[in-house]
């Protein structure tokens, strides 16, 4: 039987060739540092409770999903303890030796599903780009992205009720 990692290993060859180009790279580089431990995310809710007083606290519990969806992952990841791939020289430095489930990933969809609740039209296209360029990075496999992706996801949905001002549980 063939490699079953076999197609994510060519996925991120490919999407790591796109990285020679300096201006993709520069982008990769730019994202995966605005993600880093969801700072990108956790800057913007801060900012969105000092300048919208009237849904302060939406943005805080937004913001709040966004942290705690980021702490899961980095809790899976280890857990997991699955490598980073090694068959690609990466663009950048990484937090971790784990891949798995992306954090980035994670923290950016957790964003996206409470920022854009909170009217962010902007969260929901960063957030791919946050998790197209851990793949352009070489510092994530396929999976890991869309592991961390529906992490981020199920998180801020399971407490969009909370973060409408009702209560968790």
């Amino acid at each position: 039987m063939d490699d079953p990692y076999d197609m994510e290993h060519r996925i991120v060859t490919a999407l790591r060739a796109c990285g020679t180009d300096p201006r993709v790279a520069g982008a990769a580089r730019a994202l995966s540092w605005a993600g880093e431990h969801g700072a990108l995310w956790l800057a913007t809710g801060l900012v969105g409770a000092a300048v919208d007083a009237p849904r302060r606290t939406a943005w805080l519990r937004g913001t709040a999903l966004t942290a705690g969806a980021h702490a899961v992952s980095v809790g899976v990841k280890r857990i997991v303890r699955r490598p980073r791939p090694a068959h690609v020289v990466p663009l950048v430095r990484t937090a971790g030796r784990h891949s798995f489930p992306s954090s980035h990933a994670t923290s950016a969809a957790a964003a996206a599903v409470a920022l854009g609740a909170l009217g962010v039209r902007a969260a929901r296209p960063l957030a791919v780009a946050v998790c197209v360029s851990r793949l352009v990075a070489g510092v994530h496999y396929p999976s890991d992205v869309a592991a961390g992706a529906a992490l981020g996801a199920l998180t801020a949905r399971l407490g969009a009720d909370w973060m409408r001002g009702g209560t968790l549980g």
